[in-house]
């Protein structure tokens, strides 16, 4: 099994012409998805809020997040992004990846399409 990298695009809600562009590693542990801060505030990203976040490591941090227009696969959905390191590697998170209706599949390390995103 292995590891699932995606290409994402990342924009500021309503028209906006800027963009973060990038590979994420789709990460079915990490609830939100993070980006470098620098890129993000490049991007015309903001942080809106504040909350505590568990790294893998067990350290509990507050971090900064802001709400964005997430790209990937020709799935187009909108979330809560976390403001991160300037040298971290970017997460796409479970909730946009179940809001945009896809598994991860990491025997194939490919993003899979449910038929149809489940309302019950």
């Amino acid at each position: 099994m292995g590891l699932v990298h995606v290409a994402v695009t990342l924009r500021k809600l309503g028209a906006s012409r800027k963009k973060y562009a990038a590979q994420f590693l789709a990460d079915s542990g990490a609830t939100d998805s993070l980006a470098p801060a620098k890129e993000l505030k490049k991007a015309g990203i903001r942080p809106i809020g504040k909350k505590l976040y568990e790294l893998a490591d067990g350290t509990i941090v507050e971090l900064p997040f802001g709400l964005a227009v997430i790209e990937f696969q020709g799935e187009i959905t909108c979330g809560r992004v976390i403001f991160g390191p300037d040298n971290v590697e970017p997460l796409l998170g479970a909730t946009a990846l179940e809001s945009a209706g896809m598994l991860i599949d990491p025997a194939n390390q490919r993003l899979k399409r449910l038929p149809a995103i489940p309302l019950k």
